[in-house]
């Protein structure tokens, strides 16, 4: 089930990702900069959160916290989506990282916890595979709906 989640949310995310340094600085005017400001500001707080998310992941209380962090990246991603200006952009991206570092530790947590110690490597490659898969889909999408939309990033996101 993780797998499937964590396909369809790399597949989100992803599509917008390719998109982003267009859209910020294309549709949105902003400059290079705030793209630059936007991702390592989100990056950081990534990393921040999985501090943290060591600690959730902890307290036996898992998977509220992995649903709390695919539904931040969700949120993430819609505001991204429909930002009028670039710093809307900035709170996406930021709130789409929060997501991330919190359900990344007590995610592989609940996956250590639950598969069987010969079966553990196969649990983790398959969630890899997933993920990673969804990092392929992702932007062959993005192209595709860059396609159908004649080149216009608004709606292909």
């Amino acid at each position: 089930m993780l797998g499937a989640v964590s396909l369809a949310q790399d597949v989100g995310s992803e599509v917008v990702y390719p998109l982003l340094p267009s859209f910020v600085t294309g549709v949105l005017g902003a400059p290079v900069a705030a793209l630059g400001v936007a991702e390592g500001l989100a990056e950081a707080v990534a990393a921040l959160m999985k501090l943290i998310a060591g600690r959730l992941a902890t307290t036996g209380r898992r998977k509220p916290w992995i649903a709390f962090g695919y539904g931040l990246a969700t949120v993430g991603n819609l505001v991204v989506a429909t930002a009028v200006v670039w710093p809307l952009v900035l709170v996406g991206r930021v709130v789409d990282r929060i997501g991330k570092g919190i359900r990344g530790v007590p995610r592989d947590a609940l996956i250590a916890e639950e598969a069987s110690a010969e079966h553990r490597g196969r649990s983790f490659g398959f969630h890899r595979a997933m993920d990673t898969l969804g990092a392929v889909i992702g932007p062959l999408l993005a192209l595709g709906l860059l396609r159908v939309f004649n080149g216009k990033i608004r709606p292909a996101l």
